[in-house]
């Protein structure tokens, strides 16, 4: 068996958001990171995802 180093970042920064799901006896975290200096906020970025949905949902309903 080989040993595998352990990955450490350079930097200390903390996660931008940080969610917790629980599911029976199994907890999931999970960190987020956005990029640094973006101008874009939260609400703008899910703001293109319900675009890119209702825009995928449409083609699909007119595909049919």
């Amino acid at each position: 068996m080989t040993d595998t180093p352990n990955r450490s970042t350079t930097t200390t920064r903390r996660p931008d958001c940080v969610t917790e799901i629980r599911r029976g006896n199994t907890v999931l975290v999970v960190s987020g990171y956005f990029k640094q200096g973006t101008t874009a906020t939260a609400a703008d970025k899910m703001m293109k995802v319900l675009e890119a949905e209702t825009a995928a949902g449409e083609r699909a309903a007119s595909a049919m």
